[in-house]
């Protein structure tokens, strides 16, 4: 280990990004002949790749590596880092099932995740993460919800405080400050990033969210349908009309691939998803499959990510948590590396 080994690093590409390690203000630093990494998002999982990338960059197959991570400065409130608005311009695309999976996704990185479901009229995400139609949060102080623990996510949902079959027959004003106080009343705790799974459209509820809540950015998730695209523009509008950053484009029902003879077809049209992220200058976090096993995951309150952790769809997921977690980051890093060196 030498000061050599530690200035080529910062010149080192992160894999996620593209963009240097110095120039993303990773702090690298060597100690008792280790190699000492902090980035800035979840890394679960990716240790191992990343030591084999940065020993094939250094030409140095023993180097011995620590990597760790931390989450980098955000705009959320209290002890919560980033607040992550998953959104879309219609409904029906998958926006909730993807959000909790993204969350999911987060958390088995490392990250202390919570999930804010803001869907007022038609939450859902109750039934996704498996709680009881009966389930409701504990409230302290009598004022403060406590969020419901599923799967490791700290959870609040409209769903928790009202019945199966109770519509919320509510005007947008009132709608609007349900969402306020399920958000600023709920006793979070501390949290790397709170996902906010948003109702579909671009209406009063999105409004409160956008110019009330510190939002980080944003995600969109859309089908490759006309329509379904068309919406998704809407949306990547409304967030830069209040500067809120789109961190990527998830694209659901992407393709589907025949169980019995394994033909793969696009039902709902291909590259639309690719042809937004160009135009807006947004990456593709993810596409998604049109996967039986998806819903039926989600029916049973077995996200995918936890029913089969290591299934091609889970793994889509992660991947699309790793970027958006990357991209925050990089928002939100000055180009400056800190780099120590206590021995040889």
């Amino acid at each position: 280990m030498n000061q050599h080994h530690l200035d080529a690093l910062a010149a080192f590409p992160d894999p996620l990004l593209g963009r240097s390690w110095g120039e993303l203000g990773a702090r690298i630093a060597a100690a008792d002949g280790r190699l000492e990494v902090e980035l800035g998002y979840p890394i679960g999982g990716m240790e191992d790749a990343l030591t084999a990338a940065v020993r094939t960059y250094l030409e140095a197959p023993e180097l011995a590596i620590d990597f760790s991570w931390s989450t980098p400065p955000g705009r959320g409130f209290e002890a919560v880092g980033h607040l992550v608005a998953v959104a879309s311009g219609k409904g029906g695309v998958g926006k909730s099932t993807t959000a909790v999976n993204l969350a999911l996704s987060l958390t088995a990185g490392g990250a202390r995740v919570g999930l804010l479901d803001a869907d007022i009229y038609g939450p859902s995400q109750g039934q996704l993460l498996g709680i009881p139609v009966d389930r409701r949060p504990e409230i302290v102080d009598e004022k403060f919800f406590v969020p419901v623990i599923a799967h490791g996510l700290a959870t609040m949902s409209m769903s928790y405080l009202s019945g199966e079959r109770t519509p919320m027959v509510w005007r947008g004003p009132m709608a609007s400050g349900a969402l306020q106080q399920l958000l600023k009343q709920t006793r979070w705790g501390e949290l790397d990033y709170l996902l906010i799974d948003m109702p579909p459209g671009t209406g009063d509820i999105q409004l409160t969210l956008a110019q009330q809540a510190p939002v980080s950015g944003a995600v969109i998730v859309t089908t490759p349908q006309d329509l379904a695209l068309l919406d998704a523009r809407k949306g990547i509008e409304m967030f830069q009309k209040v500067n809120i950053p789109t961190l990527g484009i998830v694209e659901n029902m992407s393709v589907h691939c025949c169980p019995q003879c394994g033909y793969e077809s696009h039902p709902f049209g291909s590259g639309g998803g690719a042809e937004i992220a160009a135009q807006y200058d947004v990456p593709v976090l993810a596409e998604l499959p049109l996967s039986l096993a998806i819903r039926e995951q989600s029916d049973s309150g077995q996200p995918t990510v936890v029913a089969e952790p290591t299934g091609d769809a889970a793994v889509r997921y992660r991947q699309a948590a790793r970027h958006l977690s990357a991209r925050l980051w990089g928002l939100s890093q000055e180009p400056a590396v800190a780099i120590s060196m206590s021995d040889d």
